[in-house]
């Protein structure tokens, strides 16, 4: 079984040597394992609580873009999307939002730091704080909830807002019965590299201390390292590896062996401008490559245009189907049937039409059943089992489940049904997403109807 893992990177500036390092190097490794189902995401919304800047944001979704792409990140094995081109998102961050308790949302980090700094400065409380900012936690719930992650890389910073998205999920599930949201657990990497900035401290745009990646070319990343703070010791006199920011760096770039003889040379006293050349030629041969096809990429933002459009198609094949789902057990329901008096639709077939299972033994001895309509066309097809009695007890669940109860995923031009997080059975492939939806309402019925008899 594969975990999904999610992350999302904030469009609100460009990547630097710290960036690649901690996050989009280890991401885009991690996303090549066989085990690992990766969603990454630009989370452009979230760019509007902290820019107003349109040209920034629109800069920084080309550049971010560029950057995961050149750095290896491959579009048919991932899904990459903007997070505005989901507009399911924003449609669960409001169903969420009707369950977020104020109180819980009045705990959140960012929130409460703002009020209090307005506190200590002499301001109203609230002086500045956004709907945008206080709600952020429910749009990142939403975020998550929406693909049912199972893992999302944080900073320890963060883990308080996986936790409000548990909440969240698990309030609505206990509120309607099921298991609607896979509940996510936050993945804290304590050996990610955390790299120092050109004063020493951790490099961030926050203290304008950075190395940029691409930005500038070859010329820009010689400057900016050659700049980088270091000690008065002139060339002869040892210098100190394990407290020297040019080390740290080189090491975050370097073999064990390359590693082991820049200690040495710092050791024997390498003079702090050789030793700031050697660091450069080491970044570049590894960054080198990659920039030239980021540079072709930033020259090609069609070509980038098409690859986030089929990301936003993967991810609203699975986005969409499970905002159907909720929409239903929620009474946004389309007018098919009158409602009954409890508010649901009656599921009661015409008298002698009615949806049917029928059970089958294939030719290689397992067993699988069938689900047809009332008008005696086949809805689902289920997988094998190894003996009728396990086969039995699949149906007599499918039998229980109800339109609400059932998970349907969208996948290619047909669709699944998961039962405890595993697919039982398939639709057929239809010719087009019309077709496919109209065979979803088919299905939902059917399903309420086998219920009522049930």
């Amino acid at each position: 079984m594969q975990t999904r893992i999610l992350t999302g990177i904030t469009t609100t500036g460009t990547p630097h040597l710290g960036n690649y390092v901690g996050a989009i190097r280890p991401a885009i490794e991690a996303s090549r394992r066989n085990d690992v189902d990766a969603f990454f995401f630009m989370a452009d919304y979230h760019a509007l609580i902290k820019s107003d800047d349109a040209a920034r944001i629109e800069r920084s979704r080309l550049e971010i873009a560029a950057t995961w792409l050149a750095a290896g990140l491959d579009p048919a094995r991932v899904t990459f999307y903007r997070q505005s081109d989901v507009p399911e998102i924003p449609e669960l961050t409001w169903f969420l939002t009707c369950i977020a308790s104020k109180g819980m949302l009045n705990r959140a980090h960012a929130y409460k730091a703002a009020v209090d700094r307005n506190t200590e400065t002499g301001e109203d409380p609230d002086a500045g704080v956004t709907a945008g900012l206080y709600m952020y936690p429910v749009l990142m719930a939403a975020d998550i909830l929406a693909f049912d992650a199972h893992q999302v890389p944080v900073g320890r910073d963060q883990i308080q807002h996986i936790e409000m998205a548990r909440d969240l999920g698990q309030r609505f599930n206990h509120q309607h019965g099921r298991e609607f949201f896979v509940l996510p657990e936050a993945l804290i990497e304590e050996q990610v590299a955390t790299l120092p900035g050109l004063d020493g401290r951790k490099m961030s745009k926050s203290y304008d201390n950075t190395i940029p990646l691409f930005a500038g070319g070859s010329k820009q990343l010689r400057e900016a390292i050659m700049r980088i703070v270091t000690d008065s010791r002139a060339p002869g006199e040892p210098k100190d590896p394990d407290n020297c920011a040019l080390f740290t760096i080189f090491r975050a770039f370097a073999s064990e062996a390359e590693s082991e003889a820049f200690r040495s040379g710092l050791l024997d006293g390498l003079g702090w401008g050789q030793a700031k050349q050697v660091l450069y030629e080491r970044i570049e041969a590894d960054v080198a490559p990659l920039r030239k096809r980021y540079e072709a990429f930033m020259a090609d933002p069609a070509a980038i245009e098409v690859i986030l459009q089929e990301g936003a198609r993967k991810a609203r094949a699975i986005a969409a189907p499970k905002i159907a789902a909720l929409r239903e057990v929620l009474g946004l329901r389309p007018m098919r049937t009158a409602a009954t008096s409890m508010g649901r639709p009656d599921p009661s077939p015409k008298a002698g039409r009615a949806p049917r299972l029928s059970s089958f033994r294939d030719a290689d001895g397992t067993f699988r059943f069938r689900l047809f309509s009332a008008e005696g066309e086949e809805l689902l097809l289920s997988r094998s089992f190894a003996d009728p009695k396990t086969a039995g007890a699949m149906q007599k669940r499918l039998k229980s489940l109800g339109a609400d109860g059932a998970m349907i995923q969208t996948r290619a031009l047909g669709m699944v049904l998961e039962i405890d997080g595993e697919i039982v059975a398939k639709t057929p492939d239809y010719r087009d997403e019309v077709a496919r939806k109209q065979a979803l309402g088919q299905l939902r019925d059917a399903l309420d109807q086998l219920a009522a008899r049930d």
